[in-house]
């Protein structure tokens, strides 16, 4: 098994198109295991290439209305209009309260 480290797009690039190939391989067999190196390969390189900030609870209530078609009228719904506004301002912290109120929701 030849595998090298992905160190360009184009290496990435092919990778991908080996993994596509490899996806239906058989549990324990050669192919199986290369595949699951590429996959970690490909893993490793995408979190250094394009790594992913953590988001700030607001952020995060921000992405989860934009990916739920959620309004900030929604978020005032749970928690009161003036708080909502506060919270979305990042005027005001969230409460441990609001936090289970909003993930519930």
């Amino acid at each position: 098994m030849h595998i090298r480290p992905i160190r360009t797009d184009a290496d990435h690039e092919a990778a991908l198109r080996e993994i596509e190939a490899l996806w239906d391989a058989e549990d324990g067999s050669d192919a199986s295991d290369r595949l699951d190196v590429l996959v970690t390969l490909v893993d490793a390189y995408e979190a250094h290439r394009w790594p992913i900030a953590p988001l700030d609870p607001v952020q995060a209530i921000e992405a989860a209305m934009a990916m739920n078609g959620h309004t900030s009228a929604d978020v005032a719904a749970l928690v009161g209009q003036s708080r909502a506004t506060e919270i979305l301002a990042r005027k005001r912290a969230l409460t441990l309260g609001m936090i289970r109120k909003i993930a519930a929701a």
